[in-house]
Order: C-alpha cells, then structure tokens, then sequence
C-alpha cells in the first residue's frame, strides 16, 4: 500500500496484521480523493475508524493541516506509518473506542473539515458514528464526510449532512456527505 499523490506520493504504508481491518483499497482512494477534490490548502481532517491511516494521510499527502486519527485497534500501526513518514507534528492519534474520542475532542473543542468514516462493516456503527460526531458538535461550516460502507447498506440519511454523491467500487460503496449547518 502506497500513498497516491502529493507531497507523500510513492511513499510506502504498512497495514495492520489480521483479518479485523480491511484497508481502503488505492483505487477507492484514488476515487474518493476525485469525488472531494484531489487537493486542499489547509484544514483538519478527521480518520475515525482509521485502520492503517491511510486515507488521513492521503489527506496530509494533499494538503490537509493536521489529521486526528482515531482507532482502538490499529493505533500502533498508525504510529508507525506517521513516524515512518516523518508527519508526528501533523498528526494526533486517539487509540480509543469511537464513543469515546468523539467525546475527548468534543471536550477539546477540536473540529474538523473533512471526516473518513469507515468502520468495521460488520458492526451497522456507521450511522452512530455520524450521529455522534452531529450530536458533539465537531463538524465545521460545510464539513465533508465521507462514509464507506457495504455495497449492499442503504447509505444512512441524516437530516444534517446533505448526500452529494454515491458511487460502487467492487463490494464497496462511498458516500460523500457535506454538512448544513444551521447559520
């Protein structure tokens, strides 16, 4: 697994070991950074559920600020790939339950522009999770999120974030969401 394009591009990611994680592949990657815009001047982004990190260091790799990478499981391969990439400075990593970190940066009073959700399919979170990040108030004016999930999972519709595209890819479908706050 390789970063795809920016400042990172062809810079090697190492993945967690077992089968509990199922890594982005590049080619969705390289689709949804088409969908949101390949490139950013600045702004936070959220990796819930971030497995290797690789898609918040894709977004680093573009042009992202910072990323808060949130997983329980896998936060020492994230580490790992940070400190192999050299983007400590730009990164804060979260090894806690999703409940939990939304909760922590809600206290924090951290937010960001641009949200990966991709958890574990089998566990139907999705929608939880995006209630929660709604609910804790970490979305900023016209946040992007973007929810992979199940080709076969209705995308979840929440009254807040606005569906702007859908696309399949093999036995995953991505979902690109902005966020309406009221103003």
């Amino acid at each position: 697994m390789r970063v795809i394009a920016g400042d990172l591009k062809g810079r090697r990611l190492s993945a967690p070991k077992g089968t509990s994680t199922r890594p982005t592949t590049d080619r969705v990657r390289e689709a949804i950074f088409s969908m949101i815009g390949p490139f950013f001047s600045g702004g936070v982004c959220l990796d819930l559920f971030a497995g290797s990190g690789a898609l918040g260091i894709e977004a680093i790799s573009r042009g992202m600020d910072e990323v808060i990478f949130v997983d329980k499981a896998s936060a020492e391969t994230i580490a790992k790939n940070v400190k192999q990439l050299g983007i400590e400075a730009a990164s804060y990593l979260l090894k806690l339950p999703y409940p939990i970190a939304i909760k922590r940066l809600a206290q924090e009073e951290r937010t960001a522009d641009l949200v990966f959700l991709d958890p574990p399919y089998r566990l139907g979170v999705l929608e939880d999770a995006m209630q929660l990040l709604l609910k804790a108030q970490i979305l900023r004016e016209d946040a992007v999120v973007v929810a992979e999930m199940d080709h076969k999972t209705a995308a979840p519709d929440i009254l807040e974030l606005l569906m702007r595209k859908e696309a399949v890819y093999g036995s995953t479908k991505i979902v690109i969401y902005e966020y309406a706050c009221a103003k």
